[in-house]
């Protein structure tokens, strides 16, 4: 599957604001692209943010190795998190660019906020985007597509 996913979730405990989500799965990697706008702000361009390659460890798979290639600052922690989820539930090597922003979510931005954020992303979006992919795969090769690792077993329908 060649062509991107996206998709867009709220932005938890803000009125307006939006994550958006690029997610490309290729035969040996996963791209994921992340940004944050509202309402106002949909045309205008984000400012760059982290972009963080990650890939799972042989020697441990319980621990993906991730090395930043773009660093600012307050979106590389989230984003580095991010790629490692995504490397380990899918064993593939993966591309993560992350240039949300938090300061229109209810609180300003805060680290449970951004925690949340986090989880719903992981938890709900990627997964379940991930899953369907698995599935797709399936059906054009009429068996379980090994490239997805685990993430198949998490969530057992689209």
């Amino acid at each position: 599957m060649d062509e991107p996913i996206q998709f867009s979730i709220p932005l938890p405990r803000s009125v307006d604001t939006r994550i958006y989500i690029h997610l490309t799965v290729k035969a040996k990697s996963i791209v994921v692209f992340l940004t944050t706008a509202s309402g106002d702000e949909a045309g205008q361009p984000t400012p760059l943010g982290s972009f963080v390659f990650a890939l799972p460890d042989r020697y441990n798979p319980g621990q993906p190795l991730s090395t930043p290639l773009c660093t600012v600052e307050p979106t590389l922690d989230l984003t580095a998190r991010l790629a490692k989820l995504v490397a380990k539930k899918t064993q593939l090597p993966t591309y993560v660019g992350n240039s949300m922003s938090f300061t229109n979510a209810g609180l300003g931005g805060t680290v449970e906020e951004e925690m949340e954020a986090f989880k719903q992303l992981a938890l709900d979006a990627l997964v379940q985007a991930l899953v369907c992919v698995a599935a797709e795969l399936r059906f054009q090769q009429r068996t379980r597509p090994k490239e997805l690792g685990d993430a198949w077993d998490e969530v057992s329908h689209c």
